[in-house]
């Protein structure tokens, strides 16, 4: 006997408002993920291109530390450690007065992960531009913080568009992630519908299309800002 598809629970009450629930959740968890890796990415980046040994020991370091640790590990720690070795008055703080500690610790945690790979695309991109841009800058009289503000990081950060649309995808679904913590984002709720109705099929089936439809969403909105802030000439394929 073939599976007997329902659609219509997931449209019964309270099971729309769950999955709706969490998709707020995800696209909160992966927005601040998302900001929080942008900033420090870009930040040790381009402490990886300075010509100063210790400023790219420390991008270098920083890059490896949460490079290297998978991100389940990390949220455990962030979420179960952390506070433990903390003075207890921030450890009870973070555990027993901070609003929605899953939320925080999740962004957070995923933020500094997606971060290091963000950090790599940076550098990877500062160095595409070449140091023929940078020897322009000083023949101009440009600082070196100058040419990095007005020169290097512009224009790396139009060659880094595509990449960092990907870690934006990445981060979306490495969201999903925060139910081993007890966050009921977008596939904690689709557990917890499976779990109430026996319809696993159907929540997962909803879930994936939630979460196909986010990522296109995302791609074209990237495009966009892509072609609106493109240099004519210097991109491949963008003359």
């Amino acid at each position: 006997m073939g599976y007997q598809w329902d659609w219509s629970v997931l449209l019964r009450d309270p099971y729309l408002g769950w999955l709706a629930t969490g998709l707020r959740w995800t696209v909160l968890i992966s927005l601040l993920a998302y900001a929080l890796a942008l900033t420090m990415g870009i930040a040790a980046g381009v402490l990886r291109t300075l010509p100063s040994a210790a400023a790219r020991s420390l991008g270098n370091a920083y890059v490896q530390v949460f490079r290297s640790v998978p991100l389940l590990v990390q949220l455990f720690l962030w979420y179960y450690v952390v506070p433990e070795v903390l003075p207890d008055a921030v450890g009870t703080w973070l555990k027993r007065e901070l609003p929605y500690p899953e939320y925080w610790t999740t962004a957070v945690g995923l933020g500094l992960f997606m971060s290091a790979r963000i950090a790599e695309q940076t550098r990877a991109a500062i160095n595409a531009a070449g140091q023929g841009m940078e020897r322009a800058g000083l023949s101009q009289g440009f600082t070196r913080p100058q040419i990095y503000r007005h020169l290097l990081v512009p224009v790396a950060l139009r060659y880094a568009m595509p990449p960092f649309t990907s870690e934006l995808l990445n981060t979306v679904k490495n969201s999903s992630l925060a139910l081993t913590i007890g966050m009921l984002e977008l596939t904690g709720q689709s557990r917890q519908i499976e779990a109430y109705t026996f319809r696993g099929i159907e929540a997962f089936t909803a879930a994936t299309l939630i979460y196909f439809a986010i990522s296109l969403a995302a791609i074209s909105l990237s495009s966009r800002l892509e072609r609106a802030v493109h240099i004519p000439g210097m991109l491949a394929g963008k003359a």
